[in-house]
């Protein structure tokens, strides 16, 4: 360090007579340093050799003999990807070792980042160190970061900072496959994009935003369309035109405008950069020439579409050109492949939880050998004095001691005992719940799979209505994977915290009329549902239209699972409870005991076992109303036969802020 500190004096006395050296590179700065830089980019992923370590060295001295601050921050930004690096390649039992050297990178990079201006590098350090942590199966650590950089950068009103934190958010939920939270974050990016006054905020390219929110959609949805044509509008480099024409492609191709998918199509293929922006763009492309004419992929091929989107838009494409075997397999490789996720998600946090359990015995282990040592160091001391006292005196000690050890172990056996059950409950909770999404899963994939056989049959076997009745069948039960899936994803943003309340304008007959048309294809036959208003007149009150409606539709969809015949009649009343809008759902089902009124709002409660569904209909229907301020239960004083449910909202919130969308 003394030789280092002399040669750095030297370079710094002769760095008066130099000149500022030309600035001709991406970075902006020195040239000599920018020739360090780039042998620091080749090296710094070998840990074979001490050679990086060598380079980087010159990359600081030189930026230091130079002036240049933003070398010298590129420095400390090589340092913390090295120490990233060697973090991911560490043993187990070096993880904390590693966790401690990231950590210290990340720290000082920050703080370079502060003194020298370059806001960017600040930000930049969390997605460093969250990427190192998230690919070593630290996942809430990852997470924890992610969210530190967005308090940071709220905290300090830093518009920058909230934009990296917020696309690094929805990057890491889009791995997840998690729609619902990859949605809400780029739309909250959307959303700064089109308010900020910030320049670099505004250079950014928006038609990879545009995509990614557009995948967030089913192919079907209006806003699918809607995010594609936005980002077909936003194109303005090369690398955004192609990625716009691959999505014009497959629209075109869905469109049945053959002509118009072989224009794009080519013009992808044709592109030397296109195989290494889209991985498996041209699979994509033989699938999809294969199934418009009218041939099956070949099994290989389909094996090379890892990506859920990828296997959605063939499912969908094959169903819209007449091959339902194909479109069901595509599904169903779909539905299994994002069960894998989610198993995996819960099994990193379940190991990650038991990697904290054995910490917390280790550190507990470490503080009781602290104490020992402390408390031998005590007696030392202790004894001189007792040797004086006399025989009694030490007795009377050495009892207190005996007595003070044995209720530390008491108490030390109580808490790791409390913190094994702790882990053991959450492992026997994850196995319930994946036995019970296993068996929710497979009763509407067998239907799928008998109906769309019966399909495949040879023509002649069944009459047209048949068929069509069979296709109804595979609709639904598709349907109802997509539901089940809902459910979980809803109640994840729930617990995490994640699940907004944005208030608006709503009308009253508007939201009711909507939910009745959403859940009425869930009806039985014979069965009849209708909307009947306490008044005709328009009413509009200030609530989130969209959650309202989304109770609604569970509410309904219940009463369609439990109605085998008669009627479900929604309603709706200003004056059953003044100062709340009144909904309630009444059904001719088989009713719910009063006592069980409280039972069904709780988790994976299902009274009746045969009946299809997660048991989270009701709970999220709850937990959705407490976040409004409005209120969700069973009529226990209705008696004529079926259930009701009711639901107050409140006309003006308090303490709500009625927030402008568009």
């Amino acid at each position: 360090m003394k030789i280092f500190a002399k040669v750095l004096s030297l370079f710094l006395l002769l760095s008066v007579s130099l000149p500022l050296a030309a600035q001709n590179n991406p970075y902006e700065i020195d040239d000599v340093c920018y020739e360090y830089l780039q042998r620091a980019e080749l090296t710094v992923d070998n840990l074979d050799t001490d050679e990086f370590e060598q380079v980087n060295a010159r990359l600081l001295e030189s930026a230091v003999v130079r002036h240049d601050e933003k070398a010298r921050t590129l420095f400390y930004v090589f340092a913390l990807r090295r120490e990233c690096r060697k973090g991911e390649a560490a043993p187990p039992e070096r993880r904390k070792e590693a966790n401690q050297a990231v950590d210290e990178a990340f720290t000082i990079l920050k703080a370079v980042a502060r003194e020298t201006g370059l806001t960017q590098y600040y930000y930049y350090s969390y997605d460093l160190t969250q990427n190192y942590y998230f690919s070593s199966r630290q996942v809430s650590k990852a997470f924890s970061l992610l969210n530190r950089m967005l308090e940071d950068s709220e905290q300090e009103n830093d518009e920058y900072g909230l934009w990296q934190a917020l696309r690094f958010l929805a990057q890491v939920y889009q791995q997840q496959s998690d729609a619902v939270n990859t949605r809400r974050y780029l739309k909250q990016c959307l959303e700064l994009y089109n308010t900020t006054k910030d320049p670099t905020i505004r250079r950014q390219p928006m038609t990879r935003i545009y995509c990614d929110l557009a995948d967030t959609y089913d192919f079907q949805d209006d806003s699918n369309r809607l995010y594609y044509n936005k980002a077909f509008q936003a194109a303005q480099a090369h690398l955004d035109t192609l990625r716009c024409s691959y999505y014009q492609a497959q629209m075109a191709a869905f469109d049945n405008q053959l002509s118009e998918y072989e224009k794009k199509r080519d013009f992808c293929l044709n592109d030397p950069a296109f195989r290494s922006f889209f991985r498996t763009g041209p699979e994509m492309f033989q699938c999809t020439d294969a199934i418009v004419r009218n041939e099956r992929p070949s099994q290989a091929l389909l094996d090379t579409l890892f990506l859920p989107r990828q296997q959605l838009y063939i499912g969908r494409l094959a169903a819209q050109w007449g091959q339902p075997d194909l479109s069901l397999y595509m599904m169903q490789k779909r539905y299994v492949d994002l069960q894998s996720i989610l198993s995996k998600v819960n099994d990193l946090r379940l190991e990650e939880a038991s990697g904290q359990f054995e910490n917390f015995v280790l550190n507990r282990q470490l503080r009781e050998k602290d104490e020992e040592v402390a408390f031998a160091t005590h007696l030392i001391a202790i004894l001189a004095v007792v040797m004086l006292l006399g025989g009694l005196a030490f007795s009377l000690v050495h009892i207190r001691i005996l007595r003070r050890e044995r209720e530390a172990d008491v108490e030390r056996i109580r808490e790791l005992k409390e913190a094994n059950d702790k882990v053991q409950l959450a492992n026997a909770a994850k196995t319930r719940f994946v036995q019970n999404m296993s068996h929710e899963v497979r009763t509407p994939l067998n239907a799928i799979v008998g109906f769309s056989q019966l399909l495949s049959l040879p023509d002649g076997s069944f009459s047209e209505e048949e068929k069509n009745e069979f296709s109804e069948h595979v609709i639904n039960n598709t349907q109802m994977l997509t539901m089940l899936l809902d459910d979980i994803l809803n109640t994840s943003a729930i617990d995490s915290g994640n699940y907004k309340i944005t208030y608006a304008q709503g009308e009253m007959n508007y939201i009711a009329r909507a939910a009745v048309k959403s859940a009425e294809h869930r009806l039985k036959p014979g069965v009849k549902m209708f909307y009947a208003p306490e008044s005709e007149e328009p009413f509009t009150f200030t609530t989130d239209p969209r959650r309202v409606q989304q109770i609604l539709i569970n509410l309904l969809t219940n009463a369609c699972k439990h109605t085998k015949e008669g009627q479900i009649c929604l309603s709706s009343s200003l004056t059953k409870r003044p100062g709340y809008v009144s909904y309630a759902v009444t059904d001719s089902g088989p009713g719910i005991p009063a006592d069980q009124a409280e039972k069904i709002f709780e988790r994976f409660t299902k009274l009746n076992d045969f009946v299809q569904g997660t048991g989270l209909g009701l709970s999220i229907c709850r937990d959705v109303a407490n976040r409004m301020g409005a209120e969700v239960y069973l009529d226990t004083s209705y008696t004529a036969g079926g259930a009701r449910f009711i639901l107050d909202v409140p006309i003006e919130p308090e303490g709500k802020e009625l927030v402008k969308t568009t």
